[in-house]
């Protein structure tokens, strides 16, 4: 196989896969050393071919890559598709619609959270893909014939696997849950990266209102000069250094300096300032500005309630075949405990039939959880 290297070439390929009612597509990237990721390799497959784009390749433009995936009329097919469509967005400005996650269906019909690509393929099809290309490095040129095959290997099986989880999606009745999937994977707001929104990705934990006003701004911050730079995140600041801050919150560089998280020397750098201000920007804001969600207090016992809905979160799953992290994750389940009203995709759509009423229900003692021949079961309470 030969990589397409020409705009000409690739206009052609998209023309043919045009014509068809689905494509399956994946991206080989590169992003250890940058903030935005460099696109490096483009495969796709019809149900008639698969081509491999060189998307370094010398004068060659991607504009009807981008317009093939804007194509309302073609079926886009990605597996675990967040960085492929991340990369589209970046590049071009636009989310490939519609579209098919095959990790999303298969969570949806019980192959387990967040199943890799290769073992999906293996448990549908049967054939053991070649995974000792996935940390090539796809920046180096010539690409050779193994890294092709690997690439083209990736969209040609998930023709096959595609096909099988429509096929079980519409026997089970779960299309439209998938569906709703993918409303939020070809949303906007998924891809923006909004320097304000930038500690939501964080997983540090604070508690005190002053603790996360100044992680939002110490966030931002780092987002803004990653951004800028090029860099990833913590090139910039690491994740446990913006934590400390937060909950430290050094007003001076003297303060700053004794922060045993960051690099010593670090608040004579040209970054110390900006830090210090950023903390003065968090204790200057007023808690009333505060995200509504951050503010939410845990019930009484929450603890113990959050532990009674994973047993029953685990159980649901495991009844229904349904991947658990699909449903709710622990986050939702202590928003839940803290709120009948908590804003999760729990309380939404299917979820909430399968598995958010249940779960309000047995908060408030309408369901009790019981174990019937060795099995957790559900008891109505009077």
């Amino acid at each position: 196989m030969q990589p397409i290297t020409t705009t000409s070439e690739l206009a052609a390929a998209c023309s043919r896969m045009a014509g068809h009612r689905f494509v399956t597509v994946d991206t080989e990237f590169l992003r250890e050393s940058t903030y935005y990721p460099l696109l490096c390799v483009v495969q796709m497959a019809s149900p008639d071919e698969a081509v491999v784009i060189d998307a370094l390749a010398p004068g060659i433009d991607l504009a009807p890559f981008y317009a093939l995936m804007a194509d309302a009329t073609i079926m886009k097919v990605f597996h675990a598709a967040r960085q492929d469509i991340e990369i589209v967005w970046h590049a071009a400005e636009l989310i490939p619609h519609p579209m098919f996650d095959t990790q999303v269906a298969a969570m949806v019909l019980g192959y387990g959270d967040s199943i890799s690509y290769d073992q999906l393929v293996q448990r549908i099809t049967g054939d053991t893909l070649d995974k000792s290309h996935r940390f090539t490095d796809w920046t180096r040129r010539p690409l050779t014939d193994a890294q092709l095959a690997y690439a083209a290997s990736d969209v040609t099986h998930l023709r096959q696997v595609y096909a099988a989880l429509v096929e079980d999606l519409k026997r089970r009745g779960r299309v439209d849950w998938v569906a709703e999937e993918m409303s939020v994977l070809t949303s906007p707001d998924t891809y923006r990266m909004e320097p304000d929104n930038a500690w939501r990705r964080l997983k540090t934990r604070v508690r005190k209102p002053k603790e996360l006003a100044v992680l939002i701004e110490i966030a931002a911050w780092r987002e803004r000069e990653a951004q800028a730079r090029d860099v990833p995140r913590a090139r910039v600041l690491k994740d446990d250094a913006l934590g400390d801050i937060a909950v430290q919150a050094p007003t001076t560089l003297d303060k700053l300096k004794h922060l045993r998280s960051l690099p010593k020397g670090f608040e004579r750098s040209r970054w110390g300032e900006a830090i210090v201000e950023a903390v003065a920007r968090g204790l200057e804001r007023d808690p009333k500005t505060l995200p509504l969600q951050s503010r939410s207090q845990p019930a009484a016992n929450g603890a113990a309630v959050v532990e009674l809905l994973k047993v029953l979160l685990r159980m649901i799953s495991e009844r229904h075949h349904v991947a658990a992290k699909v449903i709710a994750t622990v986050d939702d389940l202590e928003r839940i405990a803290a709120s009948d009203r908590a804003d999760v995709p729990a309380l939404k759509g299917w979820r909430r039939e399968l598995f958010g009423d249940k779960a309000l229900a047995l908060k408030h003692g309408r369901l009790a959880l019981a174990i019937d021949h060795g099995k957790v079961a559900l008891v109505e309470q009077e």
